[in-house]
């Protein structure tokens, strides 16, 4: 049979184009629907609605000189509440001294303007022990400032402020450093009776009911916790001067914090911190704060494994972080594994932000991160890097295992960086699983003393991106 030599390469040659094309499209096609993802997020955590009910705490007796405890007549409001169907209570302007706070089903708490919760400062308001979490582990322990356990349709709303009254003199001082007023010789958190107790507790999957602590010990509560709920709204209130970690959720499934401000700069005050959480949407808020501004977590090494719920389906927008340890982080506590999380339309700027996009983790943790997308961010000022991944997290503390984490698929989108610090981009993966998939894409670095420093990675594949107006 006689071949068409001119016509068969013409064929070809259409034919190469053709599939050229479909895979041009099937990229657009991607890059588009990736934030559609986001979008169906967003829509999937409902409007929530409460009965047309309000009750003022003043109506009940309460005292807004800032010296009177309310903890009765704020639980009374709550439970009033309740009777009837569900609501609203009002924390009307003045100043208002509580202890925590316990929020039920169906209930809006909300925060009149000029509001100011004082949160007690005797620890022995904060008991009787509850269920809680301390840095990735559950334990019995002080309770939280204000807390939702097992609750639905639950909200905290507002123009108002929490002021949890943590300071140099009350909480803070546990953590052991004398910048945040620890005296040498006193009990702290790092002392064999706390953390070290704690930890080996994890280890040997100790019942939670053994796992005691809060009086006698040095183990700070957070602030904010919804534990196991679902349908959550945290709106408009401002948090500061927190124990610990301020807004945690965990174990909880859609939830919208929208319009919050947190201004907090004691030890571990990260700004928000998902930990076992779905459907997830944090927009309009403002991070300024001692610690992470948004950290993503999944549990502490064995029981993170043990619980193996990761976090998942995560919305980040137009938010504003200025102090911390970094703008969004993923991990420490990890080992659970994140995926899917979406950040854009978000500012990050401050001499003391150290990462604007982290990832920490080690072999102890483990986990896996997988699908981070981040888009149109504007970073004026941080001090390590724009991007900072660290499979090696805490090496120095003998924080290493057998669990090799894994990390793949990281976007990079439309980011202006002014003064990136150290590094532009800085990765240390693990030989044994180096780091995939990571994509710079219309990305212009400025200010960074080294461009990159890659360890056990993949190529970066970069497209329109310059460092130091160098293109890559």
């Amino acid at each position: 049979m006689k071949t068409n030599t001119p016509h068969l390469l013409l064929y070809l040659f259409c034919f190469s184009i053709f599939i050229y094309s479909c895979k041009e499209k099937e990229k657009k096609a991607v890059a588009i629907n990736v934030f559609d993802a986001a979008d169906k997020i967003i829509n999937d955590i409902k409007i929530l609605d409460f009965p047309n009910n309000t009750i003022n705490i003043m109506d009940l007796g309460a005292v807004a000189d800032g010296e009177t405890n309310n903890s009765e007549v704020i639980k009374k409001a709550i439970d009033s509440c309740i009777k009837i169907g569900g609501g609203k209570v009002i924390i009307p302007s003045g100043n208002f001294l509580t202890g925590p706070i316990e929020l039920k089903s169906n209930v809006n708490l909300h925060l009149e303007e000029g509001a100011n919760v004082l949160f007690s400062t005797n620890h022995k308001d904060y008991l009787p022990i509850v269920h809680t979490s301390f840095e990735g582990v559950e334990l019995m322990n002080y309770s939280p400032l204000i807390r939702a356990y097992k609750q639905k349709n639950i909200a905290v709303t507002g123009k108002g402020t929490f002021n949890g009254q943590a300071n140099n003199t009350n909480w803070w001082p546990w953590c052991g450093k004398d910048t945040y007023g620890y005296v040498e010789g006193a009990a702290k958190q790092h002392d064999s009776i706390n953390l070290p107790r704690l930890r080996k507790m994890n280890e040997n999957n100790t019942p939670l009911s053994e796992r005691t602590f809060g009086d006698g010990y040095q183990l700070r509560p957070s602030f904010f916790e919804p534990f196991e709920c679902e349908n959550v709204l945290l709106q408009g209130v401002t948090f500061t001067n927190a124990p610990f970690w301020v807004i945690h959720p965990i174990k909880t499934n859609y939830i919208r914090i929208d319009g919050v401000t947190v201004n907090s700069h004691g030890p571990n005050n990260d700004g928000c911190d998902p930990e076992y959480c779905k459907n997830v949407h944090i927009t309009n808020c403002t991070f300024n704060t001692g610690d992470d501004c948004i950290a993503i977590k999944a549990g502490r090494n064995d029981e993170g494994r043990r619980v193996n719920i990761p976090s998942e389906n995560i919305v980040i927008e137009n938010c504003d972080m200025k102090d911390g340890h970094g703008g969004v982080v993923i991990g420490s506590e990890i080992s659970a594994g994140v995926r899917n999380v979406y950040v854009r339309n978000c500012k990050m700027d401050s001499p003391n932000l150290d990462r604007a996009i982290r990832i920490k983790t080690n072999t102890l943790r483990g986990g896996f991160v997988e699908n981070l997308f981040v888009k149109n961010i504007q970073v004026g000022q941080v001090k390590e890097a724009l991007l900072k991944i660290n499979t090696y997290y805490g090496i120095y503390d003998n924080q290493e295992g057998e669990f090799i984490p894994s990390i793949k698929n990281i976007y990079l989108e439309d980011i202006q960086v002014e003064n990136s610090g150290k590094y532009g981009v800085l990765i240390k993966g693990r030989a044994e699983s180096p780091v995939e998939n990571v994509t710079l894409t219309n990305v212009t670095i400025k200010g960074a003393k080294t461009p990159l420093s890659i360890e056990n990675s993949q190529p970066i594949v970069f497209k329109n991106t310059s460092i130091n107006g160098k293109q890559y």
